[in-house]
């Protein structure tokens, strides 16, 4: 049973590690800036060494996987991260319905959002800024949306059911973790929306800050998937009492 700490852990150290080394590259290859410099100007001289960042080299994690040779590692992170995210929520959603099947409604919400931002966030990492702009942010745009209500759903869960005796724990940790999540990327969406450099810059900086957080929160179902055993998925198999009555009638 206590294997499946597995999957929370690999999920957020894949995410973590892939992003993050994707940014190294794209930083040591000058393909963006430092987050921590804030200088821009309206261009640069492409015969200079001098380092010069301009509206092409704001570090967000899309710019910084558009490039070769990191937007190699920049697809297989987000693919990995999306497939494992995908059965993340699918097992999640077997835990709740094995052990408190009376909050199906809500699970099965949670479980939607869910899967639509991983394909949504799949659709963004294979999709190249650089090439096929509007495919890629429109994957984004699903995937921040729908993780905001992914969240806010799993901590409703958490406080209306008990799978691990740590609720009163981790509720209140989920609840800020979902304010940050939902305050940040709305943040996000303002600034990236503005042309000064200065908003700009601090889009990108929200965004790491909102790709942190969500590991993060991903991190502390640790504790649900210590008690998980692969026989509740049969549960997903399972037909209710409702469903075979109609498939009767």
């Amino acid at each position: 049973m206590t294997c499946w700490v597995v999957l929370p852990i690999t999920l957020s150290a894949v995410s973590f590690v892939g992003s993050w080394a994707v940014y190294g590259l794209a930083l040591s290859y000058k393909h963006v800036c430092s987050l921590s410099n804030w200088e821009y100007r309206n261009s640069c001289d492409l015969n200079t060494s001098e380092a010069c960042c301009d509206n092409y080299k704001v570090p967000t994690i899309s710019s910084s996987g558009k490039n070769a040779p990191e937007n190699a590692l920049f697809t297989a992170t987000i693919n990995a991260g999306s497939f494992l995210f995908l059965v993340f929520c699918i097992f999640h959603h077997a835990h709740i319905m094995d052990r408190n099947s009376c909050q199906s409604i809500l699970s099965k919400a949670a479980l939607g959002f869910g899967c639509v931002a991983s394909v949504g966030a799949f659709m963004a990492g294979n999709c190249n800024p650089g090439y096929l702009m509007l495919l890629h942010y429109l994957g984004a745009a699903v995937s921040f949306v729908c993780l905001c209500f992914y969240c806010l759903l799993l901590t409703v869960l958490t406080n209306k059911c008990s799978l691990t005796g740590f609720e009163n724990i981790l509720y209140p940790i989920r609840v800020v973790s979902t304010l940050i999540q939902i305050t940040v990327t709305i943040c996000y969406c303002i600034f990236f929306a503005q042309e000064d450099y200065v908003y700009k810059h601090l889009s990108a900086v929200f965004e790491w800050f909102l790709s942190v957080n969500m590991e993060f929160f991903e991190l502390t179902f640790v504790v649900e998937f210590y008690s998980f055993s692969s026989s509740m998925l049969t549960v997903l198999l399972e037909k209710t009492d409702e469903e075979k009555s109609l498939i009767l009638s």
